[in-house]
């Protein structure tokens, strides 16, 4: 039942949410914080229940019947990588609501019923077993994001809104008839109807209609990572969502995508991914490279922050193609430390946004002077962006490159570049907002909240870097089984 719970108490939260705004001002925010801290929580007892280094890969499961005439159960599962995804989802969803507390001035309840229902849809997203259910919180994330981008967004929020949810709808739509292909072939050879993962990966199909079934979940998770050429929703949606909505979007959203090619693409078609490796790692140093040169462009300081997600998650693309143990293990640290460290960024963004007005670094310059707090954070946070050894990035993205160099030496060498690319637009925006001659404006530092939800964040990226271990562990049945489904069925 406490997986139940997870998903129950946002949105419990949300509906309690919308109303309060009608009593007091503030209430909404306390009552996303309280249904924020129960999740946490929940999430607590199942890391003491679990143990530091969990040996099982399943670690609590609940499975109910829901449509029985068409084989579809309400199967949720958690194993240490869906509880290293939902702890960081619930702890930046603190900070997303701490981030919005005064920039949030109007339909403040229905501003947190919407958060509060992304939260719910991306847990179930992580603990979904039944691809059915797994694609009905696929859909339920998305829309409430809709809406956070559309009506609290900035000057093109409605064309944001819109391409943000025509792209995520189309792939969803590809991904829900490569899951209608799954379920068909396997009721073919075995006449049982069934949705249920476990099954599933018994399926015998066809290296043909493998291949397909793959590119349809593939593209629908690709199009959320971002991966080139499916990413230009990305920097439209971030540079008009609003700061809670872009921490969101960029800590936590864009992993479901990571999460899905990890769960269901290499595990239910380990030869068709296998074959597909060298297109979909060469896609991985593209976006690496690509948007990292992109992002060097950019005078908007959210959309710069924009392409360099799409640059560090094209790490995750390369790791999880390489498909071996030391890059399947970075591919996840990569997902834990960039939904951290980009949550941070675009905190700062938002932040300058709202003292400044403006997103354009043309228009800033000498800040360290004005604000050095922000200017501070900024810092830690650009530098642990570029790999800084110590801090948690670095730790991901050393390890796919050590694992995918095992497997394609040329492809990870491009990918490597990606390493020099991020110190210059990382310096870039330091420069440029930060240094130079100071304006005669006065400039709010960040306050006492700000500063707390920051240091929090810094600390995990510290944590991350210093102690990786305490991470891996959780994950370590997961790749192993990974690793030992692509040894014996992807030959």
């Amino acid at each position: 039942m406490i997986l139940l719970w997870l998903i129950l108490v946002p949105l419990i939260g949300g509906l309690l949410s919308l109303p309060a705004g009608r009593w007091r001002d503030d209430a909404p925010r306390w009552l996303a914080l309280a249904a924020l801290a129960v999740d946490a929580v929940l999430v607590l007892t199942l890391f003491a229940e679990t143990g530091a280094a969990p040996e099982a890969a399943w670690l609590a499961q609940t499975d109910w019947a829901w449509i029985p005439r068409f084989g579809i159960r309400f199967h949720l599962a958690l194993d240490g990588l869906s509880l290293l995804l939902i702890a960081l989802t619930v702890f930046l969803g603190f900070a997303a609501v701490l981030c919005s507390w005064s920039e949030i001035r109007e339909r403040c309840g229905f501003f947190h019923f919407n958060l509060l229902w992304t939260l719910a849809g991306v847990i179930g997203v992580f603990l979904a077993l039944d691809l059915f259910l797994f694609f009905f919180f696929w859909e339920v994330m998305l829309i409430p994001m809709y809406l956070l981008i559309g009506i609290w967004g900035h000057e093109n929020r409605a064309y944001a809104a819109m391409k943000f949810f025509i792209f995520t709808q189309v792939s969803g739509l590809l991904m829900l008839i490569a899951i209608l292909g799954l379920v068909f072939l396997h009721y073919q050879t075995t006449r049982t109807l069934s949705f249920d993962y476990f099954e599933l990966l018994e399926a015998d199909l066809y290296p043909g209609a493998a291949r397909w079934i793959m590119l349809g979940f593939f593209v629908a998770f690709t199009v959320k990572l971002p991966a080139v050429p499916f990413h230009t929703w990305l920097p439209d949606a971030h540079t008009q969502a609003p700061t809670g909505g872009s921490v969101i979007l960029a800590g936590v959203l864009l992993k479901t995508g990571a999460y899905g090619l990890l769960r269901f693409v290499v595990p239910l078609f380990p030869g068709a991914a296998q074959d597909f490796a060298p297109v979909a790692m060469a896609l991985g140093a593209v976006s690496i490279l690509y948007a990292a040169k992109l992002a060097f462009a950019q005078t908007d300081l959210k959309r710069l922050i924009a392409y360099t997600s799409v640059s560090h998650m094209g790490f995750v693309l390369l790791g999880v193609f390489a498909g071996n143990a030391a890059a399947l293990q970075g591919a996840v640290m990569t997902m834990l430390a960039h939904g951290v460290s980009a949550a941070a960024l675009f905190m700062v963004a938002g932040a300058l946004q709202e003292r400044l007005h403006t997103r354009d670094m043309d228009k800033m310059g000498g800040l360290w002077t004005l604000a050095p707090r922000i200017g501070a954070i900024t810092l830690f946070f650009s530098v642990a962006a570029l790999g800084m050894p110590g801090l948690g990035n670095f730790v991901g993205e050393f390890l796919v490159l050590l694992g995918s160099f095992r497997v394609d030496t040329v492809i990870t060498a491009f990918a490597a570049l990606g390493l020099i690319l991020a110190p210059v637009y990382a310096l870039y925006v330091m420069q440029r907002a930060f240094h130079g001659p100071a304006s005669p404006r006065e400039v709010r530092d960040f306050g006492l909240r700000e500063m707390g939800v920051m240091l929090f964040l810094v600390a995990a990226t510290a944590w991350m870097g210093l102690h990786p271990q305490s991470m891996l562990a959780y994950t370590d049945a997961t790749v192993n089984g990974l690793t030992r489904t692509l040894a014996q069925r992807g030959t």
